[in-house]
């Protein structure tokens, strides 16, 4: 891998804007940020178009993309695809979600996330097993066959299967005793709040056991009301939960998106959510022209780019953009204990970035230093 030194009009170290600077990338991470006229000897000059230089993004729950999804086609070239999907919008790092299934079905996920893995694929973080462990009265799109209660022999027997890969499990609080979210918290899996019609007691008592996270803020959770404050009420009123939102104006309306950015500020991150369209499996999507439905109409996943989400944050929820960019970088990289790597442009941090012009439009993925 050569020395190369990037040089951009500005760019987003992840806390803030400099100009005239370049940075220094040395095999495949960050060197440091140096003014662009005193790059050391040995750096290769890379003078870049456009306006803005950034970490590219991190998307935690997404299930296919270019056609594939994963349930549907368990491959490494569903993987492969996803991938390539994930880098057409700024996004060079994923993690594979299987929504709620049979226990065998998430085990061969777990295979065949492995196999990618081993042979050289790139990009995944890890596999997002979004249930079983969910409550039915909020399933969404999620087959009632495959829901259950967890066992703590259930979850050794993933945990077992999916070493390095199995990394995070969306599932509802109220469905599962608070030994089976003590096993999982301790192996290191982030236990993410979701598909929940907990109280708000019930999500509150969870966060306080120490799930860190929750699951597409608004969608299949009970509501904040007057009187009954929900799993939206609790994620707003505990101060250390981080939660995802789908900012596609579909899934939640950008009214919703702003309201709780100004509650949860650095706590709330973008997710896609986003689907392919298929026809067999357990899981039909039906693709809408902005969205995925199943064949009776559910809501089932989002057409959603990372940038995409980036671009609604700003011109439609009003968040400014830096703060858009962490909700797509710096924010879920934090949730996933790896803001040292991805999020920010900083000495040690992997060189994976996006080059934007001034209309937020993608003209560059640069990954490991290579563009």
């Amino acid at each position: 891998m050569s020395s190369t030194a990037f040089i951009a009009r500005e760019i987003f170290t992840g806390s803030e804007i400099q100009t005239g600077k370049a940075v220094l990338v040395k095999e495949g991470r960050v060197a440091g940020i140096t003014a662009a006229s005193t790059i050391p000897a040995g750096y290769r000059r890379q003078e870049l178009p456009g306006y803005l230089l950034a970490p590219a993004f991190l998307d935690l729950q997404i299930y296919g993309g270019n056609g594939k999804l994963f349930s549907a086609e368990m491959t490494p070239e569903a993987l492969e695809a996803t991938y390539e999907y994930c880098l057409q919008g700024g996004c060079t790092q994923f993690q594979i979600t299987l929504a709620t299934n049979s226990i065998e079905k998430f085990i061969r996920g777990l295979e065949v996330a492995r196999e990618y893995r081993n042979g050289g694929g790139k990009g995944l973080l890890g596999v997002h097993l979004e249930g079983p462990y969910i409550n039915p009265a909020k399933k969404g799109a999620h087959l009632e066959k495959f829901i259950k209660k967890p066992s703590a022999e259930e979850i050794n027997l993933l945990l077992q299967k999916g070493k390095e890969l199995f990394r995070m499990m969306t599932l509802a609080p109220e469905r599962c005793e608070r030994a089976c979210i003590e096993l999982l918290l301790r192996n290191g899996i982030i236990v993410s709040a979701g598909h929940s019609n907990a109280t708000y007691e019930e999500a509150i008592d969870g966060f306080y056991q120490g799930i860190p996270a929750a699951t597409h803020l608004f969608n299949a959770m009970s509501p904040l009301q007057g009187r009954q404050p929900g799993m939206v009420g609790a994620i707003y009123d505990n101060n250390d939960v981080r939660c995802s939102v789908v900012c596609d104006g579909i899934h939640v309306d950008f009214a919703s998106v702003r309201i709780s950015k100004k509650i949860l500020q650095d706590r709330l991150f973008f997710i896609t959510d986003a689907v392919a369209e298929v026809a067999y499996g357990e899981y039909i999507h039906v693709f809408k022209g902005d969205r995925y439905t199943l064949p009776d109409g559910t809501l089932s996943g989002s057409a959603l780019t990372m940038l995409q989400a980036v671009r609604n944050g700003v011109e439609k929820a009003g968040i400014p953009l830096p703060e858009a960019l962490r909700m797509a970088s710096l924010y879920p990289a934090t949730v996933m204990g790896l803001q040292d790597q991805w999020g920010s442009i900083q000495p040690g941090s992997r060189a994976d970035f996006v080059l934007l012009d001034e209309e937020l439009n993608l003209l560059q993925v640069i990954v490991e230093g290579e563009g």
